[in-house]
């Protein structure tokens, strides 16, 4: 086990990282208080989530732009109001949370959270202030100007990991050697697919330079165990999956999962 970037409170704990992919979306619902109290129980100490803001400027936990693939209706996250949102439910509880609500919630848990949208930028920013959490969450984003952005607001403590472009610029770099040594400075971790279309992103060259960056390299979502097997022995510091009890099995079996 490593503690590569452990300057960051979010990741001082023992890797690899297991983290719970929207709480394990393979049970067949996702970024809910069931799902994360799932992985929770499971013994997951490390959940990924996402945020989008309503037009009132609440912070909800939710993947998609609109209600469609989940709830079936057109109408988009940023158009609704939190009352509106709030009134959806399922058994009588509400399945779209409140940010505020989750981190409350489990205190202990480290929250790994993609803010899918510029707008969701200061109702974040506004959350982790008033939560005090700023050591238990890593904010990603796939705009490395909105994860800027996140930094300048929360300071040099901020746990973010690289946008599309500065992930495609590390990529690069493995491959010829070079690299910006300030980049583990200001990046806690590169958050990438495995792959990338035809492209191997994930490999030896890619892990060894980013850690020599300082970087963590933290892969999702990854379901299959073998795949798991093969990331860990490239040397990952984290994966991400949708299947939390076969992550959990691969990571007992190689002895790391946290007792």
């Amino acid at each position: 086990m490593r503690h590569v970037n452990a300057r960051y409170p979010f990741l001082d704990a023992p890797t690899p990282l297991a983290f719970a992919h929207r709480g394990g979306a393979a049970e067949g619902d996702e970024n809910t208080v069931e799902a994360f109290g799932r992985a929770i129980d499971l013994g997951y100490r490390y959940v990924e989530t996402d945020v989008q803001a309503t037009s009132d400027g609440v912070a909800v936990v939710f993947h998609d732009d609109t209600l469609h693939r989940i709830f079936g209706r057109d109408a988009r996250v940023d158009e609704l109001r939190y009352a509106d949102l709030a009134s959806i439910r399922v058994d009588g509880d509400p399945v779209v949370p409140r940010l505020d609500a989750v981190l409350a919630a489990w205190p202990e848990v480290r929250f790994n959270i993609d803010v899918k949208c510029d707008a969701a930028v200061a109702p974040v920013v506004d959350v982790v202030r008033r939560a005090g959490a700023l050591d238990r969450v890593l904010l990603a984003a796939f705009s490395d100007a909105r994860t800027a952005r996140l930094r300048a607001e929360l300071g040099p403590e901020l746990a973010t990991s690289l946008g599309h472009r500065g992930a495609g610029l590390l990529y690069a770099a493995s491959r010829v050697g070079w690299g910006a040594a300030r980049t583990g400075r200001r990046v806690a971790a590169a958050q990438v697919p495995p792959t990338s279309g035809r492209l191997r992103v994930v490999d030896r060259r890619f892990v060894r330079h980013a850690h020599r960056l300082g970087l963590q390299v933290h892969v999702w979502t990854i379901d299959d165990p073998a795949e798991m097997h093969e990331l860990l022995d490239l040397g990952v510091d984290g994966i991400m999956t949708d299947h939390i009890d076969v992550l959990r099995d691969v990571y007992t079996q190689r002895g790391h999962w946290p007792a």
